[in-house]
């Protein structure tokens, strides 16, 4: 058992958004909820048992209310933005409300910096929110923006980590706005190719499908094979291992081709044990690559 506060998790923030005066930050706040048992596990987004009275009079006031913030989520939001509006960096204003919610881990933005995903479609460009949440991913995709990204610089801390830990553990997130996002800061890429420690990397794509979310929209759209081995190639610069699921077992030597070592395991997390399970699994493909 890793130390909770040994570890630290760098996160996306290209996903954030302004609504109704609020500064939002989904993947961060979907990161510190689970951490701390918030979560409402069953939607997989916001608090358990929340309720949403405050959206439903924003609604009778002619307001926006497709991107569904419960009342209690609301607190985070408003303290976040509070803090924001008083200069406080995201950094820090993360570091506080893990602090307040008992979490020990390092949870850093990739970016204090304004950094936005938006994708081009028919009908224009349009911030990745509105197309994931308010249009369900229905609009072809012509291309990936991330707004802002020649000027930003990674957050406080977020290289050193890179260059300083123990080991590097890319989850199977999105590849092209999550993981992409965050990759897409230079200094960041840049540092994943030259720590001296090992990087493992998980597929999100089993089986030429994406076990959640629209990657392969978003992949086709830009010209990429919804595959593993897509994956890999994205990642080969700086990555030692990728964890592929056992069904893509036959995709094996053809990532190997790349350069990268390759381990077969059950990555769909469908109960607690499976997410344990896998984590192990990650934690020793780290261990057995620094040897």
């Amino acid at each position: 058992m890793i130390p909770e506060e040994e570890i630290t998790t760098i996160v996306n923030t290209g996903d954030d958004l302004e609504l109704h005066g609020l500064y939002i930050s989904p993947d961060l706040d979907i990161i510190m909820y689970t951490l701390a048992g918030l979560v409402d596990e069953e939607k997989g987004w916001g608090i358990q048992g929340d309720t949403f009275n405050c959206l439903k009079i924003l609604g009778k006031y002619g307001q926006e209310t497709w991107f569904r913030l419960g009342d209690k989520d609301l607190a985070t939001h408003i303290r976040r933005t509070s803090l924001m509006s008083e200069g406080v960096t995201l950094t820090e204003v993360t570091r506080r409300l893990c602090w307040s919610l008992g979490l020990k881990i390092k949870l850093l933005p990739m970016t204090d910096d304004r950094v936005r995903t938006a994708i081009r479609t028919p009908i224009g460009l349009i911030g990745f929110q509105e197309y994931l949440v308010k249009r369900m991913a229905q609009d072809e995709v012509l291309e990936i923006i991330f707004e802002g990204v020649e000027l930003a610089k990674p957050a406080k801390g977020v290289v050193e980590a890179i260059l300083d830990c123990t080991g590097v553990i890319v989850c199977p997130s999105n590849p092209l706005v999550s993981i992409g996002t965050i990759l897409s800061l230079k200094e960041i890429r840049d540092a994943l190719m030259k720590t001296n420690s090992s990087v493992v990397a998980i597929s999100p794509i089993v089986r030429g499908e994406p076990i959640k979310g629209p990657a392969d929209k978003l992949m086709r759209g830009v010209g990429l094979k919804v595959s593993a081995v897509q994956v890999a190639e994205l990642y080969k610069d700086f990555l030692d291992v990728f964890i592929i699921d056992s069904i893509d077992k036959e995709l094996k030597n053809e990532i190997e081709k790349l350069g990268v070592r390759v381990v077969c395991t059950n990555t769909i997390m469908r109960t607690q044990d499976d997410k344990i399970s896998l984590a192990k699994v990650a934690i020793e493909a780290l261990q057995k690559a620094s040897r």
